[in-house]
């Protein structure tokens, strides 16, 4: 079974930056197939994506500051990353790496890693 383990989450003052990881138990040629991406979500409100790195190399980003969200990928170390810089209050919330497969849809989640943004 697929696991992906968050860490790097905790308290940060407002116009902090804060560095998400995510480690994949899978073999390093099979993540290397698959979409990676961060998400969040906050009580009461849907799971929302954060951005998203394709396997051609392609971001996308849900509604957020560009700017602000940088999603990176070491396919040796089947690590998935996210630099939050110039951070929010509004960017608390719980944060979730994903693994998506365009071909086979298979689809991964974290348990998430609280991030919360103190004014």
């Amino acid at each position: 079974q697929v696991q992906l383990v968050e860490s790097g989450g905790g308290l940060v003052q407002a116009g902090g930056s804060l560095q998400l990881s995510c480690e994949a138990s899978l073999d390093m040629r099979i993540f290397s197939r698959f979409d990676v991406a961060w998400y969040r979500q906050v009580p009461g409100k849907q799971r929302e994506l954060v951005t998203r790195l394709r396997r051609g190399g392609q971001f996308d980003y849900g509604n957020v500051d560009k700017g602000r969200f940088y999603i990176r990928r070491n396919d040796l170390r089947k690590m998935v990353y996210l630099q939050m810089s110039s951070l929010k209050p509004e960017d608390t919330a719980v944060y979730h790496c994903n693994l998506h497969s365009s071909t086979t849809q298979d689809d991964y989640w974290g348990q998430g890693t609280q991030v919360t943004v103190s004014s």
